[in-house]
């Protein structure tokens, strides 16, 4: 697997007044079914409130196109969606990307994405504190094997340190952290 198999499938629902509780119950039942599929990779769910409804918006993502399509065209998942049916104000909306992560979670069709200001500030709050912290981080072992101290090594070392953390680790409770300040205008 290579970072630019890995596919993100975005599902929006959109609560009944009321059915809040259910909702919850029966996304903790399909994340654990998913979780045992070829491929999954991780979820991230983004909780939000408009307009009285509540509004989830799952981040899943699968280390290829066909993994995913396995999942989408699973039993267990047809079964959960008419499971869930009638808690949905508009259906199972779905959104397939090809691209490896969504740092900012695209907006639904009738709202714009984040303004691009707003998400290099919280970009630059996510690198600032890894930049000056994880090259001290990686000393010790520069003293350990001098020849990774080099500036290409260290580098490398260290920028791959950075990104990793940055998109696997940081990025997502950050965004969703500063989901209301991101998508408010």
């Amino acid at each position: 697997m290579t970072p630019d198999d890995v596919v993100t499938l975005l599902i929006r629902h959109r609560i009944r007044e009321g059915q809040e509780q259910r909702y919850e119950g029966w996304l903790r039942r399909i994340i654990g079914v998913a979780k045992g599929y070829p491929g999954h990779l991780g979820i991230d769910v983004v909780r939000d409130r408009k307009g009285g409804l509540h509004h989830f918006t799952s981040i899943l993502r699968f280390a290829s196109t066909a993994q995913l399509q396995a999942w989408l065209d699973s039993a267990d998942r047809r079964q959960l969606i008419e499971e869930v049916g009638p808690l949905l104000a508009d259906g199972d909306l779905l959104e397939i990307n090809p691209e490896r992560e969504f740092w900012f979670t695209p907006a639904p069709v009738d709202m714009p994405q984040p303004p691009r200001w707003k998400q290099a500030c919280v970009t630059f709050l996510v690198i600032l504190p890894l930049a000056l912290l994880v090259p001290l981080l990686w000393q010790p072992l520069f003293r350990l094997w001098p020849w990774l101290a080099g500036y290409v090594a260290s580098n490398v070392l260290i920028t791959a340190s950075i990104v990793l953390l940055v998109v696997y680790l940081f990025m997502p409770p950050v965004t969703r952290f500063f989901a209301g300040w991101l998508n408010t205008r």
